[in-house]
């Protein structure tokens, strides 16, 4: 290994461990959970395999922007699109389970990455055990799909993929967990690789915390966020290179679930002082103020109130939001969106304190730093080949038509968006 790559997947992991140990709420077993039993048909043992990568926060400009010689090379010699445009509220969790069901999140439920469900009179919010429950969940996600019809899957983190979903987990998983070294986790890929045919899984799903760590820390334009990305562009390679020596067709896809951007630090919106909090919830806030009323009656009200002195945000009823977000009463399948929600016109945020420096959540159609990465390379791909900026529920039916699975119920993505990046 080079001396320059050893020192970049080193500083990566030094990077996690200082600036983050505040999550040590997230799981901390790094021990592989396996389902025994299972293997793949006969059939699914001819199929191609995929490697889908989320790098979480690699904006859509970043490979180029600090030149990310490994991700340009390979995205160079397959699919490279202008952009990938997530779905709204352009956050973590959402755009995660939309890349692998094909829904946008008012649709499969996950409609920000906390949020309160009145049915099941509870909330759910990243960190916390809830998200091993599968009754949050809805959709099928590629991993359930592929076990369903005899297709071995594993996962190297990702959203959902630690809950039965449809009573169904990847064959091979771990809980989230940032203690597991990047070379660790390309390890146990390779191994995956490596089982006989009838155990081997053909869906793999890998996920870097970074370079969004590093973004909300320091912006999207500091010398933190440049090195983040390199360093996860070295992860790559070690991972190509791992996957290269078993000898298999790998096909790569390497996605982002948003981007990042700089806000306003100096004059953030405080919470607007007509929303009592003994009559309201507030379920979110920043790039998003989800607010809950504990009485229908006052939901109009204070509507009302809020609408007649909007500043630096926008007020909707859960009613009346854009129609293109996809994000409206009519489009809540698991009633779980605020009654009221209160967007801010960018740079700004809702703030009662100084906020930090990068932020993600805004609308994509009106904020390009939202905007995630899609590169893709592998035998099932063509060759140089660029592409127009495209919505992120259009992977789903991409990875399911190389695989040649069956997709079982509605989705909001199309072949037809990728189809033309196969051969």
């Amino acid at each position: 290994m080079h001396t320059t790559t050893k020192f970049l997947i080193k500083s990566l992991l030094i990077i996690q461990i200082v600036l983050f140990a505040n999550l040590t709420q997230a799981q901390t077993d790094t021990t592989q959970q396996i389902t025994i039993g299972r293997t793949n048909t006969l059939e699914q043992q001819q199929k191609p395999y995929v490697i889908l990568i989320s790098a979480d926060g690699f904006r859509y400009d970043y490979a180029k922007k600090y030149r990310a010689k490994h991700l340009l090379a390979l995205s160079r010699k397959g699919i490279r699109a202008k952009s990938m445009i997530p779905s709204y509220p352009s956050v973590t969790f959402p755009n995660h389970y939309s890349i692998v069901t094909g829904l946008y999140p008012s649709h499969h439920g996950l409609v920000n990455n906390t949020f309160f469900d009145k049915k099941l009179n509870a909330k759910y919010s990243i960190g916390s055990d809830v998200v091993r429950d599968g009754e949050w969940y809805s959709g099928t996600p590629l991993w359930v799909l592929a076990e369903q019809q005899g297709m071995l899957a594993a996962s190297m983190f990702w959203v959902g993929s630690e809950a039965a979903i449809k009573g169904i987990r990847p064959t091979y998983y771990y809980n989230y967990n940032e203690q597991m070294p990047i070379y660790e986790r390309i390890k146990v890929v390779k191994e995956w690789l490596s089982l006989p045919e009838d155990k081997r899984p053909h869906l793999i799903t890998f996920y870097l915390s970074e370079p969004d760590h590093s973004g909300h820390g320091f912006g999207p334009e500091s010398i933190e966020t440049e090195q983040a990305v390199k360093m996860v562009d070295s992860a790559i390679y070690q991972l190509t290179e791992a996957v290269k020596s078993t000898g298999l067709p790998v096909n790569f896809i390497f996605a982002s679930d948003h981007g990042m951007t700089s806000v306003d630090r100096e004059n953030p919106i405080p919470t607007p002082k007509a929303i009592d909090t003994a009559k309201f919830f507030i379920l979110s806030s920043g790039t998003l103020m989800d607010v809950q009323a504990k009485n229908k009656a006052d939901i109009v009200p204070l509507y009302e109130q809020l609408k007649n002195t909007e500043k630096d945000y926008k007020v909707y009823l859960k009613t009346n939001m854009p129609e293109y977000l996809h994000y409206s009463d009519k489009d809540d399948r698991m009633n779980r969106i605020g009654d009221i929600l209160l967007i801010p016109e960018w740079p700004k945020v809702f703030s009662n304190h100084r906020p930090g420096i990068g932020y993600h959540g805004f609308d994509p159609a009106t904020v390009k730093d939202m905007h995630a990465t899609f590169f893709a390379w592998g035998p099932a791909f063509k060759k140089r080949l660029k592409i127009p900026s495209f919505e992120n529920v259009n992977i789903y039916p991409l990875i399911a038509e190389l695989l040649n699975l069956t997709i079982t119920e509605e989705i909001d993505g199309k072949k037809e968006i990728l189809h033309k990046v196969l051969k």
